[in-house]
């Protein structure tokens, strides 16, 4: 399984903003309209979108990197994705850069949809109010 999705968004809201709105259980929710349970901790697990997507942060640097193996639902047992945001601090707000690796090939247009439908568009409403 060597799909990858490679996304860059820039996001006019500070670089904190945009972490948080990644790994606060509670801000993810209100963002997505879903529920979400996130661990704080590296080694922690994490649930969103209502137990679609589960998986363990790997690893958490604050205002600048999360990585996560990541999973949705229906996928066989046993199969795991990585997920790796980079967050930069540009002029005026914040650049997220997104890979993600590993995926079965029949979820790559499902996920390549997804991440701006489910997040990238809603992060964007959310966030704009720290302009």
């Amino acid at each position: 399984m060597s799909n990858s999705i490679h996304q860059t968004i820039v996001f006019q809201a500070p670089v904190e903003r945009v972490y948080e709105a990644l790994t606060d259980d509670g801000k993810f929710a209100e963002f997505s309209g879903a529920p979400a349970e996130i661990s704080e901790d590296a080694g922690g697990t994490f649930s969103c979108f209502d137990g679609q997507v589960t998986g363990r942060n790997i690893e958490l640097s604050p205002n600048h990197r999360i990585v996560q193996a990541w999973r949705v639902g229906p996928w066989a047992e046993g199969i795991w994705s990585i997920v790796r945001f980079e967050l930069n601090e540009i002029d005026g707000g914040t650049e997220l850069v997104l890979d993600h690796a590993g995926f079965p090939e029949e979820a790559q247009e499902h996920l390549e949809g997804g991440w701006h439908k489910m997040y990238w568009d809603s992060m964007k409403q959310y966030l704009s109010r720290y302009k």
